[in-house]
């Protein structure tokens, strides 16, 4: 195998930040593959979709669960993985897979889902990659039973090596996976605290490029008055680094019909544009059933970017009111930065007092005292704060006992609304596809 490129492309942060100025957001897919060519022909047919796309190279559940024996097994028997095994292959092998497709005009994230990614950076940037994302809490309390405060150490030393990489002109990015925390019902305020605090974890321990997340839920105005909260804290918290917003797209039960996958993946463009994010991870036609195809995921870039063009053109809707979020998250971090002066100490120990309780998460390091709910609106609120300083303490009444029948009914909100607003805007335009600048909210359906 030949080496890499003689120069690197240009970083991640900047490329994004540099086409949001140019006005353009940047659309990203999930995709890994095992086979070294199909996932070069999938980084290929992203690059080539008519938006600005960045590349997603998403390792395998071996890989991110440190399983290096049954990955290498796997790659050796030729048994397709969900994901590409970036430490089992050779880095040279990784830099062909780039060859020709990342450069400037296309930078490549990795991303992981492990709670101690020490050797998936490490093979990141002996590839020659710059950018990847997660955190010491997102990515350990939904993921995996690992103690957080081993986390917390194993995202320190993850850190240290993509700090390092500057030293040699490099400009490593990494993006907070603090904002999709559950995916879904897990109220707003506590989402961006957690994106910011991750952030600040980053910063402290060297990285000058990041990006905070924040994952759509099941309100467009709760959403968008979310997405401003959280860029207000970061312009104010974060000034000395490069930063963007990246949203998603919704991180739960995803509509079954087609026609509603794609109202919700252009409202989540809608979301982008109108909050000023920089960036959007789509999802696909296909994800309540099966994990997509490559041209699913070009269709969903290419959509996405449509209706993002089209927002951009459309009148300003009037602001969200407040309804708190900013205060929320405010708080939330304050309480933790107060705790101790490292913030990686300060994160464990906010958990074992209960200052930060995340909703219906099962890690033995949540307190679950916490509890929220969903109201007909799809507005997400707290029914208990366990011990979080939340301003106002807004209980609503004693937290609920859900069974089955109530958590399914909120799990799949999103699903149930977009489905029927697809059946309604059919039955309307029967001979007309639904196109990006329909007016819908989801927050006006019954």
């Amino acid at each position: 195998m030949t080496a890499g490129p003689a120069s690197p492309p240009v970083p991640f942060g900047r490329f994004v930040t540099q086409a949001q100025a140019r006005g353009r957001l940047v659309v990203q897919p999930r995709m890994g593959m095992s086979r070294t060519d199909r996932m070069r022909d999938g980084l290929r047919a992203t690059r080539g979709a008519a938006a600005t796309t960045v590349g997603t190279i998403t390792v395998d559940s071996y890989t991110r669960t440190g399983d290096a024996v049954a990955a290498r097994r796997a790659v050796a028997r030729g048994v397709a993985l969900n994901g590409y095994p970036i430490t089992t292959y050779d880095p040279a092998v990784t830099r062909q897979v780039l060859r020709g497709v990342a450069d400037d005009a296309f930078p490549v994230q990795v991303r992981h889902g492990s709670a101690r990614p020490e050797k998936i950076v490490t093979a990141l940037l002996a590839a020659g990659l710059d950018a990847t994302e997660g955190g010491p809490v997102s990515y350990c309390l939904p993921y995996s039973r690992v103690p957080l405060n081993v986390a917390v150490a194993a995202w320190e030393r993850s850190c240290a090596l993509l700090a390092e990489a500057q030293q040699t002109g490099a400009r490593p990015h990494l993006e907070t996976f603090g904002g999709c925390m559950m995916g879904q019902l897990c109220p707003p305020g506590l989402l961006i605290a957690l994106s910011v605090l991750e952030a600040l974890f980053f910063r402290q321990h060297g990285l000058r490029s990041v990006s905070l997340s924040y994952a759509q839920q099941a309100n467009a105005r709760q959403d968008e008055e979310s997405v401003t909260a959280l860029s207000r804290l970061a312009a104010r918290l974060l000034p000395d680094v490069e930063w963007h917003i990246v949203v998603y797209a919704h991180m739960g039960m995803y509509p079954l019909t087609p026609e509603g996958a794609r109202l919700l993946l252009r409202e989540a463009a809608r979301l982008a544009v109108r909050t000023g994010a920089a960036r959007l991870i789509v999802k696909t036609t296909a994800e309540a059933h099966r994990i997509p195809t490559v041209a699913e995921n070009v269709t969903a870039l290419e959509t996405a970017a449509a209706a993002a063009a089209a927002e951009a053109c459309a009148p300003r809707p009037p602001g969200v009111p407040d309804t708190g979020i900013h205060a929320e998250a405010s708080a939330l971090i304050d309480a933790v930065l107060d705790l101790d002066r490292d913030i990686g100490r300060a994160l464990v120990t906010a958990f074992a007092r209960g200052y930060l309780d995340v909703p219906f998460c099962l890690h033995p390091d949540n307190a679950g005292r916490a509890r929220s709910g969903l109201d007909a609106d799809g507005r997400l609120y707290w029914s208990a704060a366990g011990a979080m300083p939340l301003p106002g303490r807004p209980e609503r009444g004693r937290a609920p006992i859900l069974g089955s029948d109530g958590l399914m009914a909120a799990l799949s909100y999103v699903q149930r609304t977009f489905d029927r607003r697809a059946r309604t805007e059919t039955v309307r335009c029967p001979s007309h596809p639904v196109h990006a600048h329909t007016t819908d909210r989801w927050d006006q359906q019954p």
